[in-house]
């Protein structure tokens, strides 16, 4: 009875395998009552006929996802391999702890899943430590700031209109609560200025130096901020959320030579499960991590996330990664020049990596909200963005930020970037005109369905 209905459930289509399914459901209860026949039944339905209204939802997200073209920079498409894992028998498990020091029983498994991951993460970065525990990369910057810092001490973070994260000492966030925070800047040319860096370093004495962005698209020079930061005597943490993957394929200078401890997404470029990771080459450090992140800020870890995780660092580890971020960095310079071309300032003059940062207000006279809005009715995903001497609300901004790592995933190159960057530029100089709006749409998921998504996303059921 179990085999049949598991076979029901897979091979049997919309409405009559819905009504067989509910049939051998009874029946099954009828002939070999409840406990265990029952739950099998339960759990062997269809996600459609599981929870319906989930499905629907999920059902829609998926069709977002393949008509709508992806260039928020901090997303990405994984591969079946991280979606399956993320899916897992692991989400089951409760492992408390680390690797052969858990909390309860039952974790040879899973013990081994993080060994793994923990060495893949070292070899990918090259690191002598790492933990692999971090929720997210919020998570892993609050350890890294609870493993060296007390509270009140004083941090020197970029500001977030010029690139920083709200991690790096906004307000609003736990880091510009707990923690006397400073902002450097960049330049009139929207580089860093690190003589700037070392001036603020010199007046506030910070115990820290954070350096990493998530809004900024130029190289960092991380021997200058490890330069600046032993002058002062002070620690110094690299956020590489944004840049992993760029720094695993050799695309950007490595953090782990320079840094004291650097924490990373594990999602964006890489292209790995959302979660967080820490790295240091320093073992008194690498110790505080371990102790803050479990048990200070987080209790069972997300086992099946760490597989993932560990998933994408092989992948990471192939040359298919190094020509995929070599296109995505192409892709970004192409999408660059094409929007100078049509008049755009760009924050910067250009970028270096997966990003373009776009001052929309000067062109247009509209806010980034309001070019995102537009934007979003023909099917192009982006995100509003504070710039340099912004002069909105950060819901507002003047900017917006434009990636290529998911329309790289999906096999598009220069061609495609020229054409992105025409629609664009149609829909934002003409934000009145329903008629073309509707037929840039029209191009949209037409080029959307010549490159789709990974063909597992329609097993969804």
């Amino acid at each position: 009875m179990f085999i049949g209905l598991y076979l029901v459930t897979v091979l049997v289509p919309d409405t009559l395998g819905d009504i067989l399914v509910v049939v051998g459901s009874y029946v099954s209860v009828l002939l070999f009552g409840y406990g265990i026949t029952y739950f099998a039944a339960l759990i062997g339905k269809p996600l459609r006929q599981h929870d319906e209204e989930i499905y629907l939802v999920l059902k829609a997200e998926k069709k977002r996802q393949k008509e709508h073209l992806e260039l928020i920079a901090s997303e990405n498409y994984v591969s079946r391999p991280v979606l399956k894992v993320t899916g897992s028998v692991l989400t089951n498990k409760y492992a408390e702890g680390y690797p052969g020091r858990r909390y309860y029983g039952g974790c040879e498994n899973v013990d081994a899943i993080e060994t793994i991951a923990i060495e893949r993460a070292k070899q990918l970065f090259n690191a002598k430590f790492a933990n692999v525990q971090p929720h997210s990369g919020s998570q892993a910057n609050s350890a890294a700031y609870r493993a060296l810092l007390n509270i009140g001490d004083v941090v020197l973070g970029m500001s977030l209109e010029d690139g920083g994260h709200l991690t790096h000492g906004h307000k609003m966030s736990f880091s510009g609560q707990d923690y006397v925070f400073y902002s450097y800047h960049v330049g009139t040319d929207g580089f860093i200025d690190y003589e700037e860096v070392r001036r603020l370093a010199r007046e506030v004495k910070p115990k820290l130096i954070v350096a990493g962005a998530s809004a900024y698209p130029r190289k960092i020079d991380f021997a200058k901020f490890r330069e600046i930061a032993d002058e002062v005597g002070a620690y110094l943490m690299v956020d590489m959320a944004h840049i992993a993957g760029l720094v695993a394929a050799g695309y950007h200078q490595n953090p782990i030579d320079y840094a004291h401890i650097v924490t990373s997404t594990t999602h964006k470029t890489l292209r790995g499960p959302r979660g967080g990771i820490i790295l240091t080459n320093d073992e008194k450090i690498a110790k505080k991590v371990n102790q803050t992140v479990f048990p200070g800020i987080q209790g069972g870890p997300l086992m099946h996330v760490i597989a993932a995780k560990a998933v994408s660092f092989l992948e990471a580890m192939q040359p298919e990664f190094k020509e995929y971020i070599a296109q995505v960095v192409k892709n970004a310079n192409i999408l660059a020049e094409e929007l100078k071309i049509r008049g755009y300032r760009l924050i910067s003059g250009g970028t270096d990596n997966h990003l373009v940062l776009v001052d929309v207000k000067s062109k247009t006279g509209m806010t980034g909200k309001e070019c995102e809005a537009l934007l979003e009715k023909v099917n192009i995903t982006c995100n509003k963005n504070t710039i340099p001497h912004e002069t909105e609300k950060p819901a507002y901004a003047s900017g917006i930020r434009l990636g290529t790592p998911a329309l790289t995933t999906r096999g598009m190159k220069e061609k495609e970037m020229v054409e992105i960057a025409g629609m664009i530029d149609e829909v934002l100089t003409h934000p009145s005109d329903e008629a073309l709006h509707r037929e840039i749409k029209k191009r949209v998921v037409k080029l959307a369905q010549k490159f789709p998504t990974h063909p597992h996303f329609e097993h969804i059921q």
